[in-house]
């Protein structure tokens, strides 16, 4: 044995003593916690694996690696050496694996511990893979196995060329068929006359897939072509390992994540499918109640729609709390910082929209008006045509539709003229100034007659008349009648003030409103031959 292999093999159990001191140590069961800490590097030759090995602090795992990889690739390069010469010599606690009078590398009693086997179990296994590796390196450089590796890389060349080309003539070949097939069948989506989407873009956007399509196989087998080229030739076979171990990496990270998703995919499901099975049943129960087919004491039955709105929201924010920690991603920063400006965004511009809402909500159960009434908000009068959560429509006499927002209408003030009308009647009122000369009970008399002559006007309850205001000129007298519709308010005054100045015109009574300044000498009233005065006529619908 020479000087050199003896101070090789000094100095490595110097190296590898504290290792093995601490392997002595470690109890089996935390054995493999200690290998998982400790650092390890792989042996490779033309890229494939022979086995790992391990390094301490001052001859890390990777130097060592290296190391005995330039050793073995040395020997291998020297065909004159034969690899069944390889031996195997015990020098006090390590085994050298050696070539000729040449160290390839030592086997330690750590080394062993590690691997949960015996010092020369493992000397001899390493041996072996050597003794394969080194006929490999140079089976693989060898002339006839370098030209068969070029044939093999011509004809997957030829190969890869031939598929592309195909690919290309039948990607056209099946976008024309298809176009022929589908182009007649592909419509235009829209909603009513609006096209959403044309069926020139449709089209356009399944090309486009098909071309996606074929480009993405073209490059599956290029990728296959490199890996199975790149692994012919020795030099570079470990190219073609970092791209294997590149897709398979990219797979398992794919299904790695599926799989991890999978369990938060069935509950998202679950709690969908719950929450949409709960939903139509209330929908249904809400539906009998709105029919009247289900009813409840101090339950409006139009309460019913509203109602369902409400508890479907409540629901529905619900099942989202609910399914939130379960979708995927939802724990990412992105997902958090997208969740907090959509909330920030919320918060401060949908103040008002929640007041309306909820002004909306109040407004129903409180039974201000519904849809159909006749009311006055603010200075706006018209009839009830929808009632949104947000806003209300109201339809005026002009024929205009007015649109409030529900906080206006609960903080002001709401003259409903239908909510009384078709029990109590409503009472329309209207006043005329007479003088004192005239009678009141001939005034009242007339203005009995008026209302009488008034269509729309109830008989019973009767019109009633007050005098409310003994003026300085004149005696101020009001008419109230009842009516059933609120809808012919304007029509109704309107008759009823014609029948009034024909009453009065017909009783030769001067009406002293507005104002009253002298007594003139012929009383300002219209003789009644006068009454159809052209362009009047008899059959004007005055007279109606």
């Amino acid at each position: 044995m020479t000087l050199r292999i003896l101070v090789l093999a000094v100095l490595f159990m110097m190296l590898a003593a504290p290792l093995q001191a601490a392997s002595e140590e470690v109890r089996p069961e935390t054995a493999p916690l200690l290998e998982s800490v400790l650092e390890t590097a792989p042996v490779e030759i033309d890229g494939q694996l022979l086995f790992t090995v391990r390094g301490v602090s001052s001859f890390p795992a990777e130097q060592r690696a290296e190391a005995i990889r330039g050793r073995i690739e040395k020997v291998a390069a020297n065909p004159s050496f034969p690899s069944n010469e390889l031996s195997t010599e015990v020098v006090e606690n390590v085994t050298i694996i050696m070539a000729g009078e040449a160290t390839l590398m030592i086997v330690s009693e750590a080394d062993a511990q590690l691997e949960h086997t015996s010092r020369d179990h493992l000397a001899t296994l390493h041996l072996m893979r050597i003794q394969r590796a080194i006929d490999e390196y140079r089976q693989s450089r060898r002339s006839d196995a370098l030209f068969k590796a070029g044939l093999y890389g011509a004809g997957a060349t030829a190969l890869l060329v031939l598929w592309i080309v195909v690919l290309l003539v039948l990607n056209r070949w099946l976008d024309k068929a298809l176009s022929r097939l589908l182009k007649s069948r592909v419509h235009a989506v829209g909603i009513q006359s609006f096209e959403i989407l044309r069926s020139e873009t449709i089209w356009k956007a399944f090309h486009g897939l098909m071309v996606v399509i074929g480009v993405a196989t073209i490059i599956v087998s290029a990728y296959a072509y490199l890996h199975y080229v790149l692994a012919l030739f020795p030099w570079t076979r470990f190219i073609s390992n970092g791209l294997f171990a590149l897709a398979a990496g990219a797979v398992e990270h794919m299904g790695k994540s599926v799989g991890a998703s999978i369990p938060d995919i069935l509950i998202l499901a679950i709690i969908y499918y719950l929450s949409r099975f709960v939903l139509r049943r209330l929908q249904r129960f809400f539906d009998a109640v709105g029919q009247k087919r289900v009813t409840f004491a101090q339950f409006e039955p139009e309460w019913a729609l509203p109602t369902y709105k409400l508890v479907r929201i409540l629901i529905l924010a619900f099942a989202l709390v609910v399914a939130y920690p379960y979708i995927p991603g939802s724990e990412s920063a992105a997902f958090k910082g997208i969740s907090i400006f959509i909330g920030l965004v919320l918060s401060l511009g949908s103040s008002t929209a929640i007041s309306n809402l909820i002004a909306g909500y109040l407004m129903t159960y409180r039974r201000v008006f519904k849809v159909g009434d006749r009311v006055k908000v603010g200075d706006v009068t018209g009839e009830v045509i929808a009632i949104r959560l947000q806003v209300t429509h109201l339809r005026t006499i002009k024929n205009e539709e007015v649109t409030i927002p529900n906080s206006q209408i609960l903080n002001g003030e709401v003259t409903n003229f239908s909510s009384m009308a078709g029990t109590q009647g409503l009472i329309l009122h209207t006043t005329v100034g007479i003088g004192y000369e005239t009678p009141w009970r001939q005034v009242e008399a007339m203005l009995r007659a008026a209302a009488e002559r008034t269509s729309g006007v109830l008989s019973e309850p009767q019109p009633f008349i007050l005098l409310i205001k003994l003026g300085d000129f004149a005696v101020t007298y009001e008419l109230n009648v009842y009516i059933r519709d609120p809808h012919v308010i304007a029509q109704t005054y309107a008759d009823l003030h014609r029948h009034i100045l024909d009453l009065f015109n017909e009783y030769g009574v001067q009406i002293m409103t507005p104002a009253y300044e002298g007594d003139p000498d012929v009383p300002k009233v219209v003789p009644r031959e006068q009454w159809y005065a052209a362009p009047a006529s008899p059959g004007h619908r005055e007279e109606q």
